[in-house]
């Protein structure tokens, strides 16, 4: 603002412009009386364009009542227009609408009938493991290139596959080759020891057969001395006889039964040497067993069908056989079946028996039920199994208990060591309610949803959540099946206040069921035809596998860890 040819501030324009616009005392009287403020500023105003229109106006003017001056036409035009056009001096903002209510898709939830599942993580194990050792000891030797020094007749055709390491194995193939020199002279050895046992027994025959014929010699001397020495004693009687020839006579006799006894023990000594023959001949029949068995054992072949792994020991060592310390060669795993080892907690194990306490499931000793099962790389548990064993304590240190279930494995996909995830059903079959997790909600402790009213009101509800399923989020209580659920535009929704619901034609969303393959995954194990009933596990001792089956509403759907 200018006033007499230099700038000076809005507020010192002010004070001047009231001493133009009344007298002294007039405006200390209305400042005591609290004036019009709206009187004041308007006086500002005009005498801002007086000041502009009229140079003549000085600072030493400012004392002076403005009436004392006359307006030109152009001044009083510039003082109505600005009555007009000012205020009170402070800007005043145009009324503000409120905005329009948030705009959402809504939606009641989904019913749908679903099993819920327990996930478990755990490895693979082979159901057969095994170390190949020796079980008798020497050179190793080449199989197929030294064939010159094999006994191909100890065990039969030793075969033309050659196994390498890594390959499939069947039960019987050839793998090592021990010298069987030392063990076929071993068995030539037992041989002759089994032929001198029966030459010993032959010769114990004939002894006996002696000592019989002695015997039966013995018997009648004795006889006839017992005879002859009865008369001599009734004739000595008589005194028809001498006394010498009666004391002959008794000597006689006596030597006969000497003989007889003597006949006696040769035949039990004969009889004894037929025993020791014959057992002699056992002994070297089982030594000849013996060293078959272990010319036998130099062809080291798989005790189980499987893979093999990579050769410890190579051609040329020397290797010890018989003990848990024996020389390792290599190691054979099977593949199919195959386990599936994990541990499940004490609040998974205390579910479950809750269940089999409430008659809601059955004990896994009862029915199979399935296991799914889904390696690092894949999705929706392809591969279905079941429980065939849990352990029957907990491990102190985890506080869990170990359980393991089986799967058939003919691809040989399935290998031991590998990591894995499986899950198995933890409830019946119910009808569950379910949104997306993009209508879910979550402040600190709760998670909520937004529900309107018959106003189209947001009403908060606070809600429990269950597992996923279809792609969806299932809500355990909370809420009803008939509720208006806010599914999309929660960031723009406030509680207790109005909404304005999309319909179908301006893009209103739906809750669509995400139909996957594991959604109609059974809940019973069926055995698959290549499987026999017991590998199954089809076979109980109740038989209510079969009942399961045939009514599946009354079966369980989870594991007895119990």
């Amino acid at each position: 603002m200018i006033q007499s040819g230099r700038l000076v501030s809005r507020s010192q324009c002010m004070l001047s412009i009231v001493a133009f616009s009344f007298p002294t005392d007039g405006w200390s009287a209305q400042q005591k009386r609290g004036g019009d403020q709206s009187g004041r500023c308007l006086c500002y105003g005009v005498a801002a364009d007086m000041i502009q229109l009229n140079p003549s106006f000085s600072r030493g003017q400012a004392t002076q009542p403005i009436m004392t001056h006359s307006f030109t036409p152009l001044q009083l035009i510039c003082l109505f227009s600005t009555l007009g056009l000012v205020g009170c001096g402070r800007s005043t903002s145009p009324d503000r609408s409120a905005p329009p209510p948030p705009a959402v898709s809504v939606s009641t939830p989904l019913v749908k009938s679903i099993v819920e599942w327990d996930e478990f993580t755990g490895r693979l194990e082979a159901v057969d493991f095994v170390q190949v050792r020796s079980r008798v000891g020497g050179y190793l030797l080449d199989a197929k290139s030294d064939q010159t020094l094999l006994d191909g007749s100890a065990s039969g055709s030793l075969g033309s596959k050659s196994i390498q390491d890594g390959d499939d194995v069947s039960k019987g193939d050839l793998l090592f080759i021990v010298d069987q020199r030392p063990y076929r002279a071993a068995v030539d050895n037992a041989k002759a020891a089994v032929e001198e046992a029966k030459a010993s027994l032959t010769q114990s025959n004939a002894q006996l057969a002696q000592a019989n014929a002695i015997k039966e010699s013995a018997t009648a001397e004795a006889d006839f001395a017992e005879t002859d020495y009865d008369r001599q004693k009734s004739l000595q009687k008589q005194n028809a006889t001498s006394q010498s020839a009666v004391e002959l006579s008794r000597n006689q006799f006596l030597k006969a039964r000497g003989q007889l006894e003597g006949a006696n023990a040769g035949i039990a000594l004969a009889q004894a040497a037929i025993a020791t023959s014959t057992a002699a001949i056992e002994s070297a029949k089982a030594r000849l067993r013996e060293a078959e068995l272990n010319l036998e054992y130099t062809e080291i072949r798989a005790p189980i069908t499987g893979r093999i792994s990579r050769r410890y020991v190579t051609k040329g060592n020397l290797i010890s056989g018989g003990s848990e310390q024996s020389t390792l060669l290599t190691t054979i795993v099977s593949l199919d079946p195959i386990y599936f080892v994990f541990d499940a907690s004490e609040q998974q194990v205390l579910k479950f028996k809750r269940l089999v306490q409430e008659g809601a499931r059955r004990s896994v000793r009862d029915v199979r039920y399935a296991t799914y099962l889904e390696l690092v790389d894949e999705d929706n548990f392809p591969h279905i199994g079941f429980i065939d064993f849990v352990d029957n304590r907990f491990d102190p240190n985890t506080a869990t208990m170990t359980a393991r279930a089986r799967f058939q494995n003919p691809d040989g996909l399935l290998t031991p060591g590998m990591f894995a995830k499986a899950r198995i059903a933890s409830s019946t079959k119910y009808d569950a309610l379910l949104v997306p997790d993009e209508a879910i909600g979550a402040d600190q402790s709760d998670k909520f949803v937004y529900v309107l009213d018959a106003e189209n009101k947001a009403q908060m509800r606070v809600i429990e959540t269950g597992p996923l399923a279809y792609g969806l989020r299932v809500i355990r209580n909370g809420i009803s099946a008939d509720d208006r659920v806010v599914i999309s535009g929660l960031q723009r929704v406030r509680a207790n206040n109005p909404v304005q619901v999309l319909s179908a034609e301006k893009g209103a969303k739906t809750i669509v069921a995400v139909e996957t393959e594991d959604s109609q995954q059974p809940e019973l194990y069926e055995a698959s035809p290549n499987e026999t009933p017991t590998e199954a596990g089809v076979e109980t001792p109740t038989g209510s596998t079969s009942d399961a089956a045939a009514d599946p509403a009354k079966a369980a759907t989870a594991d007895d860890p119990s």
